[in-house]
């Protein structure tokens, strides 16, 4: 990898991520003006969710909308990601998390690749703000080192304003008060493991946190489609040499939704 793009990650960089489970203080993907370009298309999106449905509701669209496809195929994050994932990788997920200002909604303690029918355990999540984030409007929240722990049983939560109906059971090992706090400006992006232990607050801040979440993963990393049967990958860099999961096709329009309800965390959720 070339030491000159300021994009791929130096060696004590990917040292810290494997040992902390996640990566901050990364170069902008979007300067200002990119990122208001995107916010600005951003609505014509949320125009195509159903009666009942929130923004929570957008996964997966990016089998449908350019719009998405084309953020999570950016080569300065396909850049990152190989840094983490070597040369051969998919990309299968995106997610929005938007928590409109004195939204009540918080993302309980949990891990992903609990929720995840997938395996062996190698993939990234790739956190694009598309606004500033911080302490102040529920910026996300994760424990150093807790991706070393193995996957913690989960419950499900009683807890209403939890997005999430599975978080980690109580009585889980782990201490919050050691959990890093996530700062991200506009434009920039945070990495973290599939099995870091973390969550968010409630937003009681005048400002909107909205964030767009991106998976991707090895091509040695297998779905289990009874699970999840409308899993479909698209690989982002390199050569499938497993060639174990579905391919998906390109989106040709700018703003669309897949013709199919995405498996829920919940329904994926060993439980």
């Amino acid at each position: 990898m070339s030491s000159s793009n300021p994009n791929h990650l130096s060696a004590a960089q990917v040292k810290s991520y494997h040992e902390n489970g996640y990566l901050l203080g990364l170069p902008p993907i979007f300067n200002a003006a990119e990122m208001a370009k995107i916010n600005a298309e951003l609505p014509h999106l949320l125009a195509l969710l159903k009666p009942g449905e929130t923004s929570k509701d957008i996964r997966e669209w990016h089998e449908a909308s350019t719009y998405l496809y084309e953020i999570a195929m950016n080569p300065r994050i396909l850049d990152l990601v190989e840094s983490i994932l070597g040369p051969n990788f998919y990309f299968w997920a995106s997610n929005f998390f938007i928590k409109e200002p004195r939204n009540p909604s918080t993302v309980g303690w949990h891990q992903d690749a609990y929720y995840w029918p997938m395996a062996p355990h190698n993939s990234v999540t790739v956190w694009l703000a598309f606004d500033d984030v911080d302490e102040v409007n529920g910026g996300m929240k994760l424990l150093p080192g807790s991706h070393r722990g193995g996957i913690i049983k989960h419950k499900r939560s009683t807890q209403t304003s939890s997005v999430l109906t599975l978080e980690l059971e109580d009585g889980s090992d782990f201490n919050a008060d050691h959990a890093v706090q996530f700062r991200l400006k506009a434009g920039e992006v945070s990495l973290h493991d599939d099995r870091a232990i973390h969550g968010s607050p409630a937003n009681p801040s005048d400002r909107r946190r909205a964030g767009l979440t991106i998976r991707y993963s090895g091509t040695n990393v297998k779905n289990d489609m009874t699970v999840n049967p409308n899993f479909k990958v698209y690989v982002a860099r390199g050569i499938d040499e497993f060639k174990h999961n579905p391919y998906g096709t390109p989106p040709t329009q700018r703003y669309g939704r897949p013709n199919f309800k995405p498996v829920s965390n919940e329904e994926a959720g060993k439980v």
